[in-house]
């Protein structure tokens, strides 16, 4: 049963919420106050939290800030006075799910609860999965923890669920395999097996045999019978990597398969019948191959059914501190190095380069420097070294600041033409504050001026 948390300062209010959510067999806590609340959240688990705007000593804004110190997951819902629905607008922006005006209609705070509850769900399935993902393949933060990664695992989640063809899409380097892997270990498969194959690595001529396998004799050097790699991910799942590179020929031949679920091998004459989930990645653009006449689009729409697209790094450089600690640990573990860290600099060549072999070029430059490196401290030479990366070097504070105040006070007194006046405005400082600033820049504001740029 789902828990509930209400807070309000009016206990008729509370007696009359807490019924109405009991008839819809939510169970409920109530607390008059947020010294109450907080002690209920630090001793129970809630799905979702009703607060009111307006409490006796400190507002709602304020308690879901420390309810969510508590448990960052937790959905929160605004109860207002037509009065404070500013002040309710302004907690979802600081994160609230939602708010409602009282009085209410309790049909619209039953939706919005289930809403909450699905959200809260949701989240917690992708906690689980990171967890399986650490757990199997030890990759505690390679996930990362930017918007755009979290996006891919509550699709991953979702999409684990069903039994659809999953297609990935990515630039190389970017962890499509991980992904299919997570989806499997989120599936009611996991306990069957993995089996990946790259469709780039496997040559034309032995395409066929490879994936529904051959029986003894069907061509030359075949001693004896073999199991494909379709028939080794009965009951699991099977990943298809680049599938973009596989022959015309077979694109036919896999599309039959998939609409069947049944093979005969190479030479054989029995059918093979399996139960697998079809996992496809490619780097390229499936569509733009299929307008140009390289890829079977019955085939894209088959494996295209649910779509997970992976960002590539320069989309969620804020996952590059968790890589990068997690790619120096696994490094200096394996060389048996005594290395700290990184320089500044270092890490800010790091955090400015584009990546564009994303997350395995950022893996192979980490190894790269902890192999190079001599001292604790990785420094800025041995980070990708005879590449140019724009804004590599650390410059100090006082001279950032005053580089960044000079192109600040040009860009505001072109945008007004010279104006001090107006350019004061904008600025929020007093005229007098401003005069000194351009002095202080060497910046004459009727040089700026429209009839002076027209002489």
């Amino acid at each position: 049963m789902e828990k509930i948390l209400v807070v309000d300062d009016d206990p008729t209010i509370l007696k009359l919420i807490k019924m109405r959510l009991e008839l819809e067999r939510f169970e409920v806590a109530t607390a008059p106050d947020a010294g109450k609340a907080l002690e209920l959240a630090k001793e129970d688990h809630f799905q979702v939290a009703l607060l009111d705007f307006r409490l006796a000593g400190k507002d709602g804004v304020a308690l879901m800030g420390d309810l969510q110190k508590i448990d960052p997951e937790l959905p929160v819902i605004i109860l207002t006075a037509y009065g404070t629905i500013q002040g309710a607008v302004e907690a979802m922006k600081k994160g609230a799910y939602g708010y409602l005006t009282k009085p209410f209609e309790y049909e619209e705070l039953i939706l919005q609860i289930k809403h909450c509850s699905e959200k809260r769900g949701l989240s917690e399935e992708v906690k689980r999965l990171k967890s399986l993902v650490t757990e199997q393949y030890g990759f505690d933060q390679i996930i990362g923890k930017s918007d755009a990664m979290k996006k891919v695992l509550e699709q991953v989640v979702l999409a684990a669920q069903v039994d659809s063809s999953v297609y990935i899409s990515g630039e190389s380097g970017t962890g499509k395999e991980l992904i299919a892997k997570s989806l499997h270990l989120a599936s009611a498969r996991k306990n069957g097996p993995f089996v990946a194959i790259n469709c780039a690595a496997i040559p034309e001529n032995l395409f066929e045999s490879e994936l529904f396998g051959f029986e003894k004799g069907a061509f030359t050097g075949a001693q004896q019978s073999r199991k494909g790699f379709f028939a080794q991910a009965h009951d699991g799942t099977f990943f298809l990597d680049e599938i973009s590179e596989m022959p015309p020929n077979m694109q036919a031949k896999l599309l039959r398969v998939l609409e069947e679920m049944a093979f005969y091998p190479l030479g054989g004459n029995k059918l093979v019948k399996v139960n697998t989930r079809m996992v496809a990645a490619s780097n390229k653009n499936l569509e733009e191959l299929v307008q140009a006449g390289r890829f079977r689009e019955d085939l894209f729409y088959r494996i295209h059914v649910v779509h997970i697209e992976l960002p590539p790094l320069r989309e969620r450089k804020g996952d590059i501190p968790l890589l990068v600690k997690f790619f120096l640990r696994k490094c200096t573990e394996r060389m048996k190095k005594d290395i700290t860290g990184f320089s500044p600099s270092a890490f800010l060549k790091l955090n400015n380069y584009d990546w564009p072999g994303n997350v395995r070029e950022l893996e192979n430059t980490i190894e790269s420097a902890v192999v190079m490196s001599s001292g604790p401290v990785i420094t800025e030479e041995l980070i990708l070294r005879g590449k140019t990366v724009d804004g590599g070097i650390l410059r100090p504070f006082k001279d950032a600041k005053t580089e960044f105040e000079r192109e600040y006070l040009v860009q505001l007194i072109e945008m007004t033409e010279g104006n001090v006046a107006k350019a004061a405005k904008l600025a929020g400082k007093h005229r007098a504050d401003l005069y000194d600033l351009l002095k202080k820049h060497d910046l004459n504001p009727h040089t700026f001026r429209k009839s002076h740029l027209e002489n």
